[in-house]
């Protein structure tokens, strides 16, 4: 801008100004004008930009749920009056909510017969064989010791028919030369990789079920044994999932290593689940994948990735869509409100349906939705 100008223009000072020099001051001030009404537009955008960015969360955005917390702290606000007198939902299933438990668990692996011992009229012990009433209340249990210590003892015998010497097999539960069974291992495997549990968690948990005490080299030696079994098997799923598979998820989510940041990748549909880790999120690391091109529907986020990806057809996540629906509701447009007011809606019919479908299996009804 130009400092040049006079500072107190007042009409005194403006009297003794020639006309080339009043209409010199206009052309500047003009241009001052210009310069500071775009300055007030970008300001203003600025402003609605971060107010839109200010009400993103989870639920109009990719921001994570935990993020949602600190949010609703600082802007904690009164809930209406109507709706403060309603009781608040507690822990648990709801009411109406079909339980599993109660349905019993399927199976009962012992049975304890309890019979009366004393006679309370009598004091007599004789009671009949055959019961007038049985109860029965399946329980789990956990037993005293789960985990127990087995030493088999394998003999070699002579024949009695023919004189050589057979030696007996060992069971098909254990391998020779190491000290924990197969089972114990594949629980150790799942405790390790799925529920992420620390080697010295593991030995407390081996000394708190069975009195068992395990060096971390064992524990590291067994992960690295189920790791070399399963090898096969998933690199042959690898390339399976590379053929021709109607439709499958993909999806990607860091993956802290020892404090570096890594990505693990996940590739599923309804008879398959398949994880690879990767150092980055890149499209390279797609086509190791995947292949170059998916022979199928890839359904998958907005990710900037899987766009332009080579696929028959594209599905974007429905979840992801909405967000960002709920965010043009808020966003400054003509028509923008109703857009996206008219997308959620119709996604929320979508998820309806598809839950409807899920319970009952009912194609015909959910065809009819999707067709009409």
């Amino acid at each position: 801008m130009n400092q040049n100008l006079p500072q107190n223009l007042d009409r005194e000072s403006l009297n003794q100004l020639s006309k080339e020099e009043l209409v010199k001051i206009i052309i500047e001030q003009s241009k001052i004008i210009g310069e500071l009404q775009k300055i007030i537009l970008e300001l203003q955008q600025e402003i609605e930009r971060l107010k839109v960015s200010r009400d993103l969360d989870s639920s109009n955005s990719s921001k994570p749920p935990s993020g949602d917390i600190h949010k609703k702290s600082e802007n904690k606000k009164a809930p209406p009056q109507e709706e403060s007198n309603q009781p608040k939902k507690k822990p648990g299933g709801q009411p109406g909510h079909q339980g599993k438990t109660h349905k019993g668990f399927g199976r009962v692996d012992r049975y304890e017969i309890l019979r009366p011992t004393d006679c309370v009229y009598c004091g007599q012990k004789a009671f009949t064989h055959e019961a007038v009433k049985v109860e029965k209340h399946a329980v789990a249990q956990l037993v005293e010791r789960p985990i127990e210590i087995v030493e088999y003892q394998r003999q070699t015998c002579v024949c009695e028919c023919c004189g050589n010497l057979q030696v007996a097999h060992w069971p098909e539960n254990i391998i020779p030369g190491q000290d924990l069974g197969i089972s114990l291992q594949a629980l150790l495997g799942w405790v390790n990789n799925y529920a992420h549990m620390p080697y010295e968690k593991q030995q407390e948990m081996l000394w708190e079920l069975g009195q068992v005490e395990i060096g971390l080299g064992t524990l590291v030696a067994t992960n690295e044994r189920i790791q070399q079994a399963i090898e096969p098997s998933i690199n042959e799923l690898s390339s399976w999932v590379k053929q021709t598979q109607p439709n499958i998820h993909v999806d990607e989510t860091p993956w802290p290593v020892k404090g570096i940041k890594e990505w693990l990748w996940v590739v599923a549909n309804s008879d398959f689940c398949l994880f690879t880790a990767a150092d980055t999120r890149s499209r390279s690391e797609l086509s190791a994948i995947l292949g170059t091109e998916y022979t199928g529907v890839l359904s998958s986020d907005d990710f900037s990735v899987y766009n332009g990806y080579q696929a028959v057809a594209q599905q974007k996540c429905l979840a992801h869509l909405r967000r960002h629906f709920k965010k043009l509701i808020i966003l400054p447009g003509l028509h923008n409100q109703a857009i996206g007011e008219a997308f959620v809606d119709l996604i929320d019919e979508a998820f309806k349906s598809y839950a409807q479908w899920f319970k009952t299996l009912d194609s015909s009804s959910y065809n009819d939705w999707v067709n009409q």
